[in-house]
């Protein structure tokens, strides 16, 4: 099956909508992340059916970082390499912005940290973690032209 990455437009409520539906589903068990900043994308089916999201917004830490705030693929389109896709999307995004570095954090889900290993990202411990007690924290340097 084919799949497209889209950026779409947070300002418009039925966008924002769409993306509460798709982290209600992709991560039932989860708060919802605000959907207020930075840039999202959708990941829609051949048959356009939106089947997956990620977002990375700026950091509340580091002036050129960027973080990948959230991402999931529903449960019938997993094992495709979205999160994979989405990862190297969110990339592209940073390094347009001039960034230095994107970090993330996962919380008891190997997958996800195994999306993060094979898109390069390392693991790091921030001397103010973040996230729950069982976090683990990801960076990736952002490689620039010299």
């Amino acid at each position: 099956m084919n799949y497209r990455v889209v950026p779409v437009d947070t300002h418009q409520p039925e966008v924002v909508q769409l993306l509460v539906w798709l982290q209600k589903t992709c991560l039932p068990a989860d708060k919802i992340y605000p959907i207020t900043k930075g840039y999202w994308y959708v990941v829609y089916s051949q048959d356009g059916e939106a089947v997956g999201f990620g977002g990375i917004v700026p950091s509340t830490r580091w002036s050129d970082t960027m973080y990948l705030c959230r991402a999931g693929i529903t449960r019938a389109h997993q094992g495709q390499g979205l999160q994979k896709r989405l990862i190297r999307q969110r990339l592209k995004v940073a390094k347009r912005l001039g960034m230095n570095w994107v970090i993330s954090d996962t919380n008891e889900n190997p997958a996800s940290a195994n999306s993060l290993i094979s898109t390069g990202f390392k693991m790091f411990e921030p001397s103010q973690p973040w996230g729950f007690k069982t976090a683990l924290y990801w960076k990736y340097r952002i490689k620039h032209a010299v």
